[in-house]
Formats: structure tokens, C-alpha cells, sequence
């Protein structure tokens, strides 16, 4: 056990949370870290919403500990999801790329607690503002959708901390007991660990995907995408169509129509290497294996717990 606010906030063993990333995280991931003294989360951005609810009760079956869902505000099923995550009690909600106002007081008033991922100060204030349990605050390190700011990590956690009254989750660029151990010392109460999970062995991507992952090293992942929503992604030939478009000096609008609306899920979930998009987050070059959930966990907990001891 491993003592916090946010162990305490979320009844679990360790402060390592799992990210609720589209086409990564399914049920099988999160029960197996629940299961393994994290908290899991089924990312729900990737779901229509009878799937979820299938994945909701295959949680419910797959372990006894908490879980939650991440929800992107921008979903377009938003209401129905909603509802779906009161009717099946679900005990947990991350939600992001929105408004916090907009469902926080409606999720607790039925015992759910809610934490809002978000990029900046400015946006933890107005998080904690809305009524929030905490906050994630995720420099721009971090895999896919990224905030416009391009805080990293080591500075947004000790300036979110210096202002805010409520737990703090550190994530962007944390993979390892070490990177953990360093949140916590900026003034982090917990992680949130995204990109080692996405390549674990229950996550729901494609292996060609989380074996790219793996390859992955320094300096093979870019921030994209500024013009329409920061984007962290693997270098491959769809970013070279996307850099030959902004050369052109092409419409935004062109732009959107060269991404279309299957790219993501060509990439992580069928495994596209060539013209799907890769999202991943700087600390694949520290991702070498592909690995169970629970060894990811113990791993980090168990180098967490030495280096501290060292130090």
C-alpha cells in the first residue's frame, strides 16, 4: 500500500491510474490494473454507447476493486452516456476535452466521483471551481490530444500544486517508478500512466501498433496537428502527407478532410502502421516490452518504492 489522497479518494492500493485511451482501453485492461492495486478506466471516446454499457458490466464481472470511465466531453452521445454511466452505477469518471460544469453536479448527486483532465492552471482552477473531487494536469509530453499551452510536465504539476486545494494527478511522460516517484516529489498525489498501458498485453490495441511502440525511441513522436487540435503522434507516412499539406499552405479545412473520421482506428486498432495514426507519448523510448498489466504495475511500484528508499 502506498498512502495518498488519491488512494484514499478512490479506495485503491497504489496512486497509478490508467488512462482511458480510445481503441486502448477496453474492459480487459482495466479490471486487470484495478485488479492489480491501480484504477483502471474504460475509455469510453471510442465506444458507441451499447458498447460501453457491454464493457461497463464485463467490468463489473472481470473484478471486485474500483474502476471508472473517461469520458470526452465532445462525444457526440454524450447525454446517453451519461446516463449510461448513472444507471450502471459506475463509481468513477474522468472526464476531459470539455466544460466540467457541464455534468459534475449531475454525476455526484449520484455518488460519483469526478476528476477532470486538463493542460493548465487556468483550467485546474476552473475544474476545482466546478465542484471536481481532483484533477489530472498533463503536460504535453503526453500521447494524443494535447493542450495548446505545451507545458511539460515538470513544470505545469508544481504550479497546478501551488494553486489548488483539491488531489492532483500528475500524467505526461510518467512510465517507470522513477518518473512516479518524481510527480510525487513536484507536488503530485498520484499518476496517470497512459502510453505503458496502451502496450500491455489486455490492452484492446492492434500488436503491430503496441510492437511500434516498443521500436519506438527518441525523438520518433511529434506534436501535429495545432491548427485543428494539438496532436501527439509516431512520425510514419500519414504525418509526412500531413507536414506536405501545411507546406502547401493548404485550408484547414482541407486538413480535416485529410484526416477523415477512421484514422485513429486504422492506426491503433487495425493496425495500420503506414496510413493510421499512431498516437503515443514521448516515453515510448522508455517502453520496451510488451508486458501484463500487473507486471506494469508492480514494476513501477516496486521501482517507486527503491529509489525512494535510495534517495
Amino acid at each position: 500500500m502506498i498512502h495518498s489522497k488519491i488512494t484514499k479518494l478512490f479506495g485503491i492500493k497504489y496512486p497509478i491510474v490508467q488512462g482511458g485511451m480510445v481503441w486502448v482501453s477496453g474492459y480487459k485492461l482495466a479490471a486487470s490494473v484495478s485488479n492489480a492495486g491501480g484504477l483502471g478506466l474504460i475509455g469510453s471516446g471510442s465506444m458507441y454507447p451499447d458498447v460501453l454499457r457491454t464493457h461497463i458490466q464485463k467490468c463489473k464481472k472481470a473484478t471486485d476493486k474500483p474502476f471508472g470511465v473517461n469520458i470526452p466531453m465532445l462525444y457526440p452521445n454524450i447525454e446517453e452516456i451519461i446516463q449510461i454511466i448513472i444507471e450502471e452505477k459506475v463509481p468513477i469518471v474522468f472526464t476531459s476535452a470539455g466544460n466540467p460544469a457541464l455534468y459534475t453536479a449531475r454525476l455526484k448527486k449520484h455518488n460519483i466521483t469526478v476528476v477532470h483532465v486538463v493542460s493548465s492552471v487556468k483550467f485546474a482552477l476552473k475544474a476545482q471551481a466546478a465542484g471536481v473531487d481532483a484533477v489530472v494536469a498533463e503536460g504535453f509530453e503526453a500521447g494524443g490530444h494535447n493542450g495548446r499551452e505545451e507545458s511539460t510536465t515538470f513544470t505545469l504539476i508544481p504550479m497546478v500544486k501551488e494553486q489548488l486545494n483539491i488531489p492532483l494527478i500528475a500524467a505526461g511522460g510518467i512510465a517507470t517508478g522513477r518518473g512516479m516517484l518524481a510527480a510525487m516529489v513536484l507536488g503530485a498525489d498520484g499518476v496517470q500512466v497512459g502510453s505503458r498501458f496502451a502496450a500491455s498485453k489486455e490492452s484492446s490495441a492492434h500488436i503491430d501498433f503496441k510492437r511500434r511502440v516498443v521500436e519506438t525511441s527518441e525523438g520518433d513522436t511529434i506534436l501535429t496537428l495545432k491548427e485543428i487540435a494539438p496532436v501527439r503522434m509516431i512520425k510514419n507516412e500519414f504525418y509526412g502527407e500531413i507536414e506536405a499539406h501545411n507546406a502547401s499552405g493548404k485550408s484547414v479545412e482541407e486538413l480535416k478532410e485529410l484526416l477523415g473520421k477512421r484514422r485513429l482506428k486504422k492506426g491503433m486498432f487495425e493496425g495500420d502502421l503506414k496510413d493510421g495514426m499512431l498516437e503515443i507519448g514521448q516515453v515510448a523510448g522508455l517502453i520496451h516490452s510488451i508486458e501484463t498489466a500487473r507486471d506494469i504495475v508492480d514494476a513501477i511500484v516496486a521501482e517507486y518504492l527503491e529509489v525512494k528508499k535510495e534517495l
